[in-house]
């Protein structure tokens, strides 16, 4: 998996940091394997794997095809798939933007990391198991005091860097400050080996909230904050403005 949302590091200008955060992130969702693009995952029978080769001559003009993995969620076994990226997408031809919030320094946070040796499995929810879970790496807890309450947060490894799914009241709320209801995602910088920074303002709406044909992970109990998180991206919008909150 890439990382088109993973933080930069911190520059002389913040700000200006952050607005070619959010171009790139423009660039990355509408790209023509991006989170716009996915139209279809075909997930093969148990044991079998595909045929990139032929299914890439197949595919019609203006599709991309490309392969995917995951876990069995009752075996255990790899699962191998074929994803189709179409340049005609109508998720991506109706894409207008991405709302986001004003930048705010104060959103971003320094918290204390703890490595767990070897790491742990934590159980995460996902988007489209109809309420099963898929056990995750959890190399280290996060833990750090928002509003006078302390939280001890779990973001798993992802290809290397910690990916932290999150949840809060803001999300599938109307209004201004409504974002998108099934939780956000953020990537956490390392700074030290028992230091990581939480720049909130990174914030990014998960690609299922682009695509249904994305399995996200929910976020944890662990990982809902009692307070509204009032930085980073909001919600999708499609020309003639209509928002996917949820």
């Amino acid at each position: 998996m890439s990382h088109p949302a993973a933080p930069v590091p911190p520059a002389s200008d913040p700000l200006a940091e952050w607005e070619a955060w959010c171009a790139g992130r423009r660039r990355s969702v509408t790209a023509a394997t991006g989170n716009l693009a996915l139209v279809e995952t075909r997930w093969l029978p148990a044991g079998e794997r595909p045929d990139l080769a032929a299914a890439r001559t197949a595919a019609p003009e203006g599709v991309t095809v490309t392969t995917v993995e995951r876990t069995d969620l009752v075996t255990g076994a790899p699962e191998h798939g074929l994803r189709f990226w179409a340049a005609d997408a109508p998720a991506l031809l109706a894409y207008e933007r991405t709302e986001v919030f004003p930048y705010d320094p104060d959103w971003v946070i320094d918290a204390t990391y703890t490595p767990v040796p070897g790491a742990r499995k934590v159980s995460f929810e996902h988007i489209r198991d109809n309420g099963g879970t898929r056990d995750l790496a959890v190399p280290g807890d996060i833990t750090l005091t928002l509003d006078g309450r302390d939280y001890t947060l779990s973001a798993f490894d992802d290809d290397g860097t910690l990916l932290l799914v999150f949840g809060d009241p803001t999300n599938g709320a109307e209004g201004d400050d409504g974002t998108y209801g099934a939780g956000r995602f953020l990537f956490v910088t390392r700074t030290g080996e028992d230091s990581v920074r939480l720049d909130f303002n990174r914030a990014f709406v998960p690609p299922c909230g682009f695509s249904d044909q994305y399995n996200c992970p929910m976020p944890p109990w662990q990982n809902r904050l009692h307070l509204p998180v009032t930085a980073g991206e909001k919600r999708v919008v499609s020309r003639g403005g209509a928002t996917a909150a949820h």
